[in-house]
């Protein structure tokens, strides 16, 4: 398919309203003509755990959020986006049921990493493990099984449970390329356009690397992925946080890739008033990406904005987002920590509120969202200009809950009120239909207190000007009559 360069949604399914079709009439009522590139609906699957990223399958939708026949519904009008959590999948499975009941007589049992697999005497060797890029202290976890009362470890990336409640698949494994064909080939049925693979990076193990994004092994899972995907005319978006050369590495193979760098690059050039370290990026980034500011985790800083910054400046612009009411995600690898121990892996936060509640500031950066080359994202926290939840936090425990409130309709009808919310429609509006978005991007001489981004195409141009000092944002364009009209947003 041929993905649309309009602005899109991200949204969990019940945080618009509370299920799917509320979020359908939600969508219709108020966003129209604001999401016409589609919308990223975050897993409305059956989960055991943390907020759908723990699936039990991919076949079924969660009975409090709908059905596919809601999900088909939003398609009518919408292209939509689902994540597939391609490492891993729920302790609370079926399929991993059948493995804790039967052990290796399970028919499924080949979908999981038993350590067998990595170590032949089924022993971890802590040596191997150092080299780890490590998300929890030790990446397996211990079961016993039903049947035998044996015990049986297998690999998990990823949980904080103990033991995990994701489980990771081995895609070596054709039982696991038959269950992934399954989820695509039902994704196609109820016209999903687009897939993200959630934690792709980490689907190879392979002892003495750092079992994330392992080459070249990875390309080939990519590869068969892509093919079954295209078979099926389903755009593929993989989700790496990485090194910034590891995303271009995979622009480079051909795929769509997140712009991770840009969320806190923006804060940097709204922060220091400069828009020296914008330039430098954007004179050398692919053009082939999915732009986003705000998600369902955090402004990304280790390890993908690793040789972009200076970890002393980094700290600064980390302690004012603390000091604004962020917390931090940190990074648990010594190994993978800056020489000067510099260990910030995100800052959680919404965006809004990461800018100190400032209207023309948050129009600033989406004003530079959404001039940067690439599909923009919109996270529905950053759409109604929320502010961190912090009760959400205190009550959960769940730091990145900060950025995940729940809207009410009538929070909803609230925020839709706001200025700063009216100022960024009528951004997103003009993103959606002016022509010159699809021609060549330049970026033009400025101050350092300023940003200058141009689109020219055909008869058709616009230039977005930003003066940092004062954060105004103005926007020249030539209308249908090939006037030229000067709008400040």
């Amino acid at each position: 398919m041929t993905l649309k360069n309009q602005v899109q949604l991200i949204t969990y399914p019940d945080s618009i309203g509370g299920n799917l079709k509320t979020l359908n009439n939600v969508l219709h009522n108020h966003f129209s003509d604001i999401f016409k590139g589609g919308v990223h609906i975050l897993p409305p699957f059956p989960s055991s755990g943390d907020r759908g990223f723990a699936p039990l399958t991919y076949l079924e939708i969660e009975k409090e959020f709908g059905t596919w026949e809601d999900m088909k519904a939003i398609g009518e009008n919408f292209d939509i986006l689902v994540d597939l959590m391609v490492n891993h999948i729920s302790m609370r499975s079926h399929y991993f049921q059948d493995f804790l009941e039967k052990g290796r007589a399970s028919e499924y049992a080949d979908l999981f990493i038993t350590l067998d697999k990595l170590w032949e005497d089924g022993q971890p060797k802590q040596e191997d493990i150092n080299k780890m890029f490590l998300r929890r202290k030790k990446p397996y976890s211990t079961f016993q099984i039903e049947e035998t009362g044996e015990e049986e470890t297998v690999w998990t990336t990823f949980g904080k449970t103990e033991p995990s409640e994701q489980i990771d698949l081995d895609v070596h494994s054709e039982k696991v390329k038959e269950l992934l064909t399954e989820f695509f080939v039902n994704f196609s049925k109820n016209n999903i356009k687009i897939v993200r693979l959630d934690a792709v990076g980490y689907v190879i193990k392979k002892l003495g690397t750092s079992c994330f994004f392992v080459e070249p092994e990875i390309y080939q899972f990519l590869d068969w992925i892509k093919e079954l995907a295209d078979s099926l005319d389903i755009e593929l978006l993989p989700e790496v946080h990485s090194h910034y050369s590891t995303q271009y590495k995979l622009a480079d193979h051909g795929f769509w890739i997140y712009d991770f760098i840009l969320p806190y690059t923006v804060l940097d050039t709204i922060m220091n008033k400069s828009s020296d370290n914008l330039y430098r990026y954007l004179n050398d980034r692919p053009e082939k990406q999915f732009t986003m500011l705000d998600c369902h985790d955090g402004v990304p800083v280790k390890p993908d904005m690793d040789d972009l910054i200076d970890t002393k400046e980094a700290r600064e612009i980390v302690d004012i987002c603390v000091e604004r009411g962020s917390s931090l995600s940190l990074v648990l690898s010594d190994e993978h920590k800056s020489e000067d121990g510099f260990d910030v892996h995100q800052i959680r936060g919404t965006y809004y509120s990461l800018l100190n509640n400032d209207d023309d500031a948050y129009i600033v950066a989406r004003a530079i969202q959404f001039f940067v080359p690439g599909i923009p994202q919109v996270y529905y926290v950053g759409l109604l200009a929320g502010e961190n939840d912090v009760e959400s936090v205190e009550k959960t425990g769940e730091g990145r809950e900060i950025n995940r409130h729940n809207f009410s309709l009538e929070e909803i009808d609230q925020s839709l009120e706001k200025e700063v919310v009216q100022r960024l429609l009528e951004l997103i509006r003009f993103r959606n239909e002016y022509p010159a978005f699809n021609g060549e991007f330049k970026i033009k001489p400025s101050e350092k207190n300023e940003v200058c981004l141009a689109w020219e195409y055909g008869d058709k141009y616009c230039e977005l000007f930003i003066d940092l000092s004062t954060n105004t944002t103005t926007i020249d364009y030539l209308n249908e009559f090939g006037q030229l009209v000067h709008d400040t947003i």
